[in-house]
């Protein structure tokens, strides 16, 4: 089957097309041609579309599914889907189902069942096992599996020695450590962030410096061993500064930042709405504006959408008492395009691949097709209807957004909303 793809604009820098308003016939999972006025043959399936745009497929860092244990909230085929609908050609799973992808039974296991499916998926191993933080997971043959990276979702690791000793044992392979932030006494029995707004509300507060002690830390012990570290969903003006300085000595290290801590502050909480109960806590707008800034600078290497479906017994709660999380797959584009330029927004959601060491294509001729379609300047306002997911906890309901995704084009299959 060939498809070919009507005026569409290119956004892709390595492309020889970038900028231009071309036909792209596919043919075979590749893309057999481009130019300017391409006439369809019989057997071709035309794709014409408002304002159409191309970008190389996005690669969303870090997303839950559930499955296995959590089916109720998302499945693996449906979180496929979903991500495709939403421009996401690519997803690095996160290890947080039941039982815990510790092994690399487990990474085959959720690598068959994204098979048939449209997206690459890319599971992250569980660093320690069953994510508690005591002893390292089968690392090794998890990378030998698919593994891509490994990281407890969520979960700090408190043992200094312990993250030294992964820093160091998976130079030998080339793996990857993911390491979130947070010290556990300092958060305490915080839910939001400290400061003017958490007091207005009688909430108790996460000080941004439980994430920035261990940010610190996590530097001085890549530093010390060597290695790659990747700090995932940094929320905090002194976290970017910190790596910032560590990217300056020559540290392999990268860092994401969510969505929500772009877009969002912690005044959304006056409602005690437990959609906006999120890990790390949406900050204040001197942490957003400076995360903004470090996006743009190139301290901040990803943007994620930290996907994570939570089933409505774990938010119809009180405050103190519901889960962390959002969806966030469907609303990601649409959020970060009114916040920042379009092609800084595609940079970052397709940066993964170079973090990760993913293979990528460029929109060239003879290239595999692996590509997002959009409208980059629709606006529309986030319903309930516009949820894909299994799960309904959304941070960006109601929110007006800019932009929105048709689909991709990827694996030889076209996913169109």
């Amino acid at each position: 089957m060939k498809t070919l793809l009507k005026q569409a604009k290119i956004i892709d820098p390595k492309s020889a097309f970038h900028q231009q308003t071309v036909d792209v016939l596919i043919e075979n999972g590749s893309i057999q041609n481009i130019a300017s006025n391409l006439q369809p043959d019989s057997d071709v399936q035309m794709v014409e579309l408002e304002n159409l745009h191309l970008s190389r497929g996005w690669f969303d860092s870090s997303v839950c599914f559930g499955e296995p244990g959590f089916e109720q909230r998302e499945t693996i085929e449906n979180g496929c889907l979903v991500a495709a609908l939403s421009g996401f050609s690519s997803v690095a799973l996160q290890p947080n189902s039941e039982p815990i992808h510790d092994n690399q039974t487990a990474i085959s296991w959720a690598k068959s069942k994204a098979e048939k499916t449209a997206v690459n998926l890319y599971p992250i191993g569980a660093l320690t096992k069953e994510s508690a933080g005591k002893e390292l997971a089968e690392l090794y043959d998890m990378k030998n599996a698919g593994a891509i990276a490994f990281g407890d979702y969520h979960k700090d690791i408190s043992n200094s020695n312990l993250l030294k000793l992964a820093l160091q044992y998976t130079q030998d392979f080339g793996g990857h450590i993911i390491a979130f932030s947070q010290d556990q006494n300092l958060k305490g029995n915080g839910v939001v962030n400290e400061g003017i707004v958490s007091t207005r509300l009688g909430l108790k507060g996460i000080p941004a410096l439980a994430e920035e002690i261990h940010v610190a830390r996590n530097l001085f012990l890549l530093e010390y061993t060597g290695g790659k570290l990747h700090i995932p969903t940094i929320s905090s003006a002194t976290s970017a500064a910190l790596i910032k300085q560590a990217k300056a000595k020559g540290l392999q290290v990268s860092c994401s930042v969510a969505v929500s801590n772009l877009v969002l502050t912690d005044e959304v909480l006056d409602g005690f709405d437990t959609r906006y109960k999120l890990m790390p806590p949406l900050r204040n707008e001197i942490d957003r504006q400076a995360l903004l800034a470090a996006v743009v600078d190139g301290t901040i290497d990803v943007i994620t959408s930290d996907h994570q479906p939570i089933d409505i017994e774990g938010k119809k709660l009180e405050f103190d008492l519901a889960s962390y999380g959002s969806i966030g797959l469907e609303s990601a584009f649409g959020a970060l395009n009114s916040v920042l330029s379009l092609e800084m927004v595609i940079e970052k959601l397709t940066a993964a691949t170079h973090v990760f060491g993913v293979e990528s294509s460029s929109i060239n001729i003879g290239q595999k097709a692996n590509l997002t379609l959009f409208n980059p300047n629709m606006e529309w306002i986030f319903s309930e209807k516009d949820i894909l997911s299994k799960s309904k906890n959304a941070a960006f309901l109601g929110q007006k957004l800019k932009g929105k995704a048709y689909g991709i084009f990827n694996r030889n299959q076209l996913i169109l909303s």
